[in-house]
């Protein structure tokens, strides 16, 4: 047998080979992997939770811009708002005039009155009553005796008005039931601003008793009301024992109201005596008192004022106080002008009124 010498020795493999792996290394390699997903699901739910944060926050940021936008355009509106009542309230305040606060917020037609008189007030572009109006009215179209308190130019001349309007329409007055209404005031100058006629009388005590007891046709014995405006004026000048003659001579079942400016001791005696003691009263007496605790007897919006001048001037001078107030565009609706002579030996004043 031949044989041939190796050249080269036998060397191991330097390659490995891979064996057979026993349940331990597979358990081990098994677990690797599960706590290999769950450290990436676990970075991926931080990612996603980072992410859903990330979202709500700037969901959030855009819930606070769109409130933000809201919020300002619901202050804007707000302001608008403000701005058109505060100037609502500034239109009616001028349509309501500068009455010094007099004023309420009580409507004429919330009044329950004829349409025809309703009319009326609407054509002389009134609104809303005074205090005296609104706290009187009522009481008198009951039918009650009130007496009433109030400053010169708070509107009692049309607090008692219209009540006596109505009565007389609600009794369906008459021309041939003669006189249902009488207004006794202290000088011709205000009777001037009422209405006068057959049903509704307007005079000055002294006027009204000469009728009483001269006037034969003065028909009275229905008289439904009777009214006395200014009664402080009145005891001024001297008229309280005419007055006295006057309530004898009258039907005693009416309403009676009496008004002043002020009340002092003798205005308070005299309505006493007009209205009688509680025993002797046939209505309910009700008083409705408007700024007792204030001093002036003149409301804050109404300007008054005189002159003495020679009487061959006084046109002279009413004109040009008329031409002064056209140039300056005022309004001459409220304005009421007297004149007067005075004599120095009588003491009587003779009026003249515009």
């Amino acid at each position: 047998m031949y044989l041939t010498s190796c050249s080269r020795l036998a060397q191991p493999s330097k390659s490995s080979v891979a064996l057979p792996e026993s349940g331990e290394s597979m358990y081990a390699a098994a677990r690797v992997e599960v706590e290999a997903d769950r450290k990436k699901e676990k970075v991926d739910e931080t990612e996603r939770m980072a992410r859903e944060k990330k979202n709500t926050h700037e969901k959030e940021q855009i819930r606070k811009v769109v409130m933000g936008k809201r919020k300002r355009n619901e202050d804007e509106l707000g302001m608008e708002e403000k701005q058109m009542i505060a100037e609502k309230e500034k239109e009616e305040k001028v349509k309501k005039g500068n009455g010094g606060g007099i004023l309420t917020t009580k409507l004429f037609s919330e009044l329950y009155i004829s349409e025809l008189t309703a009319k009326a007030i609407r054509e002389m572009n009134y609104s809303h009553l005074t205090e005296i109006q609104a706290r009187s009215i009522p009481h008198l179209m009951l039918g009650n005796d009130v007496l009433g308190s109030a400053k010169t130019g708070s509107g009692k001349t049309l607090a008692f008005l219209i009540p006596a309007i109505e009565l007389l329409h609600k009794a369906s007055f008459m021309p041939r039931n003669g006189t249902g209404v009488i207004v006794v005031c202290p000088t011709r100058e205000l009777a001037m601003q009422l209405l006068k006629g057959i049903n509704l009388l307007v005079a000055t005590p002294g006027r009204l008793l000469d009728h009483l007891r001269n006037t034969r046709s003065f028909n009275y014995k229905r008289l439904q009301c009777l009214i006395i405006d200014e009664a402080d004026r009145i005891l001024e000048q001297n008229f309280e024992e005419d007055m006295k003659q006057i309530f004898k001579r009258l039907p005693q079942d009416r309403q009676t109201v009496l008004f002043s400016a002020t009340q002092n001791q003798k205005v308070v005696e005299f309505a006493n005596f007009t209205f009688g003691q509680n025993e002797e009263r046939q209505k309910k007496l009700v008083y409705v008192g408007v700024d007792d605790s204030k001093l002036k007897p003149t409301v804050e919006g109404l300007q008054q004022g005189y002159c003495v001048i020679p009487s061959e001037k006084r046109f002279l001078v009413l004109y040009a106080f008329l031409r002064r107030m056209q140039l300056r565009k005022e309004d001459l609706k409220g304005v009421m002008i007297s004149m007067g002579n005075r004599s120095s030996r009588s003491g009587l004043v003779h009026s003249s009124n515009f």
